[in-house]
């Protein structure tokens, strides 16, 4: 269920001339853009991109980038872009743009994407950067996470919905015996986790809590030597994204993303541009049952400005 309300009929011409107007002259106007950009579906943004260069001759995202700037820049950028090119910026951003490598954006396109979705984004990334995503993953971690990372997103994983239940009580043993050992980065489960069909991988993890009496993302994580450690803050990150619903995974981290200390607008931009037109309605409703608080409140308290306002316009505000 999407947040996005847009106008049925619209003419590009009209709004391609309408954002020329709003960056003309010596200030932009902020408030006209979010009216257009905040109430477009991927679709209609495309075709006002293709009609604003045939009239101006000018790439409109680059003249949106320099008319915008910080976090509300970023917001439209990412917006204005087909959805496979901006997960591939997404994933270049965690990548190559950090001080250290972001793992979850990279693990949330590898593990909640369908097989067929993460491959159009990896063909996207290769086409823009002209690298595949697996070449600049090795080039800019190491050790256990890159084996890791590389793995989830190197694999066309099967997508079926078939169980083994003998296969999950074996697998599940062999997920103990390793941990009992301390072998948190053992090949077999890194193997486990990263081929494993997600209805199979599900199937292996109940099983082991079954049989343990606690889930094995609450075992990784249960001293701080563990919480600290990367490789397996990568590996829970793994597993909540394969066993939770994807609404619950992403109104986590949004929550997560407004209620800590210092607002994550990179998070919070992640969420809302990237679900805005898939499933953004039930995250917010989830949110609600969760904090008693609506996402757009929430989303209006802890950023400011145009910014703001455009995330709000995606959350479905219509004032």
């Amino acid at each position: 269920m999407a947040t996005l309300i847009c106008p049925e009929d619209h003419s590009p011409v009209a709004d391609a001339e309408a954002i020329r107007k709003a960056c003309k002259g010596w200030g932009t106007d902020e408030k006209a853009l979010i009216s257009i950009l905040g109430h477009r579906t991927a679709t209609q943004r495309k075709i006002i991109r293709k009609t604003y260069e045939e009239m101006y001759n000018e790439e409109l995202v680059k003249r949106l980038e320099s008319e915008l700037s910080g976090h509300f820049e970023k917001a439209v950028y990412r917006w204005m872009l087909d959805p496979e090119e901006r997960d591939a910026v997404i994933l270049n951003v965690a990548i190559k743009e950090k001080p250290i490598l972001d793992y979850t954006s990279i693990i949330e396109l590898s593990c909640i994407y369908s097989p067929q979705e993460l491959l159009a984004v990896k063909r996207a990334y290769e086409t823009r950067y002209k690298h595949s995503v697996e070449e600049d993953l090795a080039l800019h971690s190491t050790g256990e996470l890159r084996k890791l990372l590389v793995f989830l997103v190197g694999i066309y994983r099967y997508a079926g919905d078939e169980i083994d239940a003998r296969l999950a009580k074996s697998e599940a043993d062999i997920m103990c015996n390793a941990i009992k050992s301390n072998d948190f980065n053992h090949e077999e489960i890194v193997r486990i986790i990263t081929t494993r069909s997600k209805t199979q991988l599900r199937a292996t993890l109940n099983r082991y809590k079954d049989d343990n009496g606690s889930s094995l993302t609450k075992y990784l994580r249960d001293d701080e030597a563990k919480a600290a450690n990367a490789f397996l803050g990568a590996l829970r990150t793994t597993i909540r994204c394969i066993i939770n619903d994807p609404q619950q995974y992403y109104e986590k981290v949004i929550r997560r993303a407004l209620m800590k200390s210092g607002t994550d607008e990179e998070s919070v931009t992640r969420v809302i541009v990237s679900r805005a037109e898939k499933d953004l309605e039930i995250i917010k409703e989830l949110f609600y049952k969760r904090n008693s608080v609506t996402l757009c409140h929430a989303v209006s308290k802890h950023t400011s400005g145009d910014y703001k306002s455009f995330l709000v316009a995606l959350l479905g505000n219509q004032n």
